[in-house]
């Protein structure tokens, strides 16, 4: 599913110019994808749109996004560990200390994680990460996106 998704990512960046659902499944068709893989994709954005309703982002003047409040913890419930597991939870983490997800964002991040079929790998968790700022039309700073998109088991450490 997670190749759908990358799909759909890359060829209707921002949202808008993506085509209703009954379309969008026909040309995921077309694509070569599996009939089961569009399904559980569409039903996948079908809930990101819901948990996408009504959510605003601050505008880009606004100050980046930070915790709530001053020294807040996020507290996971077993399940939600489960299905993050400490790669993802980390991962979530450096994005919110980077002020490059707020926690409204990281609810909405969590919400897709945990409707997904299997846990996510950290680089599914990624996808599912680049998939919601997709669907807000949110524009994290590119080292963000550099780490989010890197490939990071070929990285060299110096």
């Amino acid at each position: 599913m997670y190749q759908v998704l990358v799909y759909v990512y890359e060829n209707y960046w921002g949202g808008d110019d993506c085509p209703d659902r009954d379309q969008l499944g026909r040309r995921l068709g077309s694509a070569g994808f599996e009939r089961d893989e569009i399904q559980q994709a569409l039903r996948w954005l079908d809930g990101l749109n819901s948990a996408a309703e009504g959510f605003t982002l601050p505008p880009a003047a606004a100050e980046p996004a930070h915790p709530a409040s001053q020294g807040s913890l996020r507290v996971y419930s077993p399940q939600e560990m489960d299905c993050l597991g400490p790669e993802g939870i980390a991962c979530i983490h450096f994005l919110e200390g980077a002020g490059a997800l707020s926690p409204a964002l990281r609810e909405v991040v969590i919400d897709r994680a945990l409707a997904m079929p299997e846990p996510p790998a950290p680089d599914d968790l990624r996808i599912i990460i680049m998939m919601v700022y997709w669907r807000l039309d949110a524009n994290p700073d590119v080292l963000i996106l550099d780490e989010l998109c890197d490939d990071t088991a070929h990285r060299l450490a110096h």
